[in-house]
This record gives C-alpha cells, structure tokens and sequence, in this order.
C-alpha cells in the first residue's frame, strides 16, 4: 500500500461516456467510448468470486464514492478498502481528538452494497501524526500510545470490519526489521502488542500482516514466514498474511501460488491486497494484452490456494490510482481506464474466477457479429440547470428490426427528468431507453427518433463523435448487442448467451 505524495488519492479525470445497444441490430457510432458499468453483457466479478468461496475487492477514495465510480465500486467488487481515511493521520490527526467521516463513509457504503471492509491500516511507518512523530515518548508512552489508538479504532467498527491490516510493511528488502518509530523504540515485540490488542477489541475480526515485495518467495517474504512461524508458536493471534501484488508489467511472480500456499501451510488464511499492474505509458495493445495475462495469473494463484481468501485491486479506474505520481511515465495499471471502461485486465480477472460468456474482450473474436444500425445524438437545447436532447437510431440493414433498446452512461452527473417516444429510466449513471409499442419496428432502411429532458451542473459533454470519424472501437469498448428475433420475441436476461458484444 503506497500513498500518494500528497497522502491523498488522485481525483478522477476524464468525461462523460455513451454506450448504445439495440435488439435485433448493432448500434454503432456514439458507441465508441461506453461507461465499463453500462457493459450489460459483461461479468460481475464479485459474483464470480463469490461462486468460488473468494471475494475480489477494491480500495477507493471516499469522497467519490458516488455517480459511476460507486456504481461501479458497489456492483462489481463484495469488498472495499479505504485507501487512507483509516490510517492513523486520518483518524488521529491530533492527540484524543478522532476523525471518523471519510472511514465511516466508507463503511456504511459497503453495509448499503452488501460488501465486506478490509481495515487498513492501523500500525504502519508512514502517513503517521506529527504529534506522534515529533514526540519525545518513552518506550512505555509510545506503546500505550499504539494500543490506545488500535483499540479505539477496532473497537468502534466491532462487527463491520471483517479484516484488519495490523501492521503494515514491517520489512526491509533483505527480510530484516524496518527500522521504524516503532520498531526502533519498541523492537519486534511492538508487533505482537498489536495483534494482541486488535484481538481485544473485536475478538471475531481476521488479523492480518501485510507488506509489499513478498508476493514470491524471496529474503523479505522468508522475512515474514519466519515471522508468522514465531508469532504462531508464542500464541499471538495472527489470522493472516496480505501480499500486496504492486507488480510491474511481465513480472508476475513465477512461485507466487507456491508463496502463498506455504504461509497457508503455516494455518493462516493469505490474500493478495493491493494489486495493481503498472506500464510505460502511453499503453499500447501489446502491454494491454501482458497485463491481462498478468492479471488473471495473480488471480489464478489465489483460486489455487484454498486458504486465499480473496484478491483486493488497488483502485479499479486509472483516474484514482498513486502510480502516475510516483513512477514517471508508468501508470495504466488498473482493470479500468480512466474513463471507467474495462481494460482487456478486466477479462482476465472475469477468466480466472471461471467467466466463459461471449464477447466484451477485444483479446477474442466475436463469433456472432451483427451489424445494421447507426445512433445519432444531438443536444437540441441547453439552459443553466438543463437540456434537451435528441436521438435518432436508424436502420442500416436490409431486413427490420423488431425491437430496440439503447444505453448509455452519464458519468458528469447528469439526470433525465422525463422523455418521449421511448421508456427512458435511470439508475445512478445509467441510462436506458426502450422503445414504444408504436415504434419498435424499424424498417430496412429507415430510422426512429426519441428525445428526453435532463438536468445538469457544470458541463453536459456530447458523445464521441459520429461513426464517418470515430477510430474502429475495441471490442471492449462498444456496446451489448440485444439479439431480439423476428417475431418481437422479448429480449433475453442480460446473462443469457443472446447477449453478444460487438
């Protein structure tokens, strides 16, 4: 877990992005760039995870813990970490004095999305109070000092953290001691005190150890099984061993599942907790596709360990990622882009938790493809607090379309207030339109409008541009296709293999 230099996660960059989908016929065009949350046909990875007795988590920035991002966050991961809104300047920033709204935040949106919370993280050398750091303590202050904050903290989530980050990044490369606050005036034992009174303050809570650079066996991860190995012995309750996974791009680990599998050996559970896969920027396709493989190998590693309990991305979306800020000219190291699109690592995670649906991957072909119409969008009015808005979807094929249905996502916040010539509904950033009993044939050749009302704030970014322009989009990137038949037979359930990707 590194911080970003400012201690605080990046901010979200990027604009509003249009997906579009019709029954019968491939809607093209403003399809280039949709939002990964409107991909109806695509896996939901907490789902998968679930099926295999794992979760698949991420850590998040509170403060933007709504429209695309939280829809994203809350339906595709079953476990959230805070990314720093517990660490103890959050918390703690003044001595006695706590801070508990962005933890809380955190918390309460994973009980509203059925999610777990993996704490994070109570003892770590960094990111630490400058009371607490320019202090003169004695060993004994200090330790009080420690035990205090952990039973405070633990103590005020009993019952909704189901897993703790106790200490954090207690070793140097080599596998010795880091020379922390901590250690250096406590020595080793400062470790054991922490367990012990996280243990205390929520007895049911899994206590776990967590460092980076020990995904593979190696001096520092021998480091911590020795470590582990001791605690065990002495009967210091330690549930567990986080491996971070900040990986760079081809270099995965080759004995990453024997490491884990040896500390499981030890009787602790592991999990990979913060993994991100970074590159040199600008990614190109071939690094994409690495870091697919990299992706699914990490999450292969933790499916073949029945004591791994689950995998935790460090961020899902580019736009709120450290990497960028700390590693000139490396980034795109998450599963989405910043524009909230799935990256082809997005897959390959979805493969190794047993995904075998047809289509969204631009690493596989497309064995049904279907083409035939296009979709035009138009802002015919806008004012300081709303817009009106047109769409056209016309047939291109030579036979009708007998049903139709088109999405989109409005990630700047906007929201459709009322709409005509289709259903039109909303849910967070998501926008769908279906048609009416009036208009749901297409003729070859011909074309239906459909228009809507919306308010904004800010900015109402038009869709990418029309399909005479628009770059050939990846597979990844263009729209569901609902395959409706001839006869007006209703379309399927957005899992059922009539749902192709483009």
């Amino acid at each position: 877990m590194k911080p970003h230099p400012s201690g605080r996660p990046r901010g979200i960059r990027g604009a509003a992005a249009l997906g579009l989908a019709a029954a019968g016929a491939l809607l093209v065009g403003l399809a280039a760039t949709p939002s990964g949350a409107a991909d109806a046909a695509g896996p939901v990875l907490r789902d998968l995870a679930q099926a295999q007795g794992k979760y698949y988590g991420t850590a998040v920035t509170a403060s933007k813990l709504n429209g695309t991002y939280a829809d994203i966050a809350g339906s595709q991961f079953n476990s959230i970490t805070p990314g720093n809104e517990m660490k103890w300047e959050s918390v703690e920033p003044s001595r006695g004095t706590y801070n508990w709204s962005g933890a809380d935040a955190v918390v309460n949106f994973a009980q509203a999305h059925d999610m777990e919370v993996r704490g994070h993280t109570l003892v770590w050398h960094s990111q630490l109070p400058g009371w607490l750091t320019g202090g003169s303590w004695t060993a004994d202050q200090l330790r009080t000092l420690m035990t205090d904050h952990i039973t405070t903290e633990v103590g005020r989530y009993q019952g909704k953290i189901t897993h703790w980050d106790v200490v954090n990044e207690p070793f140097n490369e080599d596998g010795t001691f880091r020379q922390s606050l901590w250690y250096t005036k406590l020595g080793p034992s400062y470790i054991a005190d922490a367990l012990r009174a996280a243990r205390a303050a929520d007895p049911d809570a899994k206590l776990y150890l967590n460092d980076y650079n020990t995904d593979g066996t190696g001096a520092k991860s021998d480091g911590m099984y020795n470590l582990v190995k001791s605690l065990k012995a002495q009967g210091v309750p330690i549930d567990g061993v986080g491996f971070q996974g900040h990986l760079i791009l081809g270099q995965v680990p080759s004995t990453m599942k024997a490491n884990l599998q040896r500390f499981a050996d030890l009787g602790v559970d592991v999990a990979v907790t913060e993994l991100d896969i970074r590159m040199t920027l600008p990614a190109t396709d071939a690094e994409l596709a690495q870091q697919k493989a990299d992706y699914r190998a990490v999450t292969d590693a933790c499916v073949a360990v029945s004591r791994c309990r689950g995998v935790t991305v460090w961020g899902f979306t580019d736009s709120d990622s450290w990497i960028p800020d700390v590693f000139d000219g490396q980034g795109a190291a998450t599963p989405y882009d910043e524009g909230y699109r799935p990256k082809p690592a997005y897959y390959g995670i979805a493969e190794s938790l047993g995904w075998t649906g047809d289509g969204g991957d631009p690493g596989d072909p497309d064995p049904d493809p279907t083409t035939g119409c296009t979709v035009g969008y138009t802002v015919t009015s806008q004012w300081n607090t709303g817009f009106t808005a047109n769409v056209t979807v016309k047939n291109t094929g030579s036979s009708p379309v007998n049903g139709w249905q088109v999405a989109w996502a409005y990630p700047s916040g906007q929201r459709v207030t009322s709409g005509w010539n289709a259903t039109v509904t909303q849910s967070g950033a998501q926008v769908t339109a279906a048609n009416a009993p009036y208009n749901a044939t297409i003729g070859a050749g011909g074309s239906v409008s459909f228009g809507f009302n919306g308010t904004w704030s800010g900015a109402t970014p038009r869709p990418p541009r029309s399909p005479s322009t628009a770059r050939p989009a990846p597979r990844a990137e263009r729209p569901a296709v609902r395959l409706g038949g001839p006869d007006g037979t209703p379309p399927r359930r957005p899992g059922d293999r009539a749902w192709k990707s483009a």
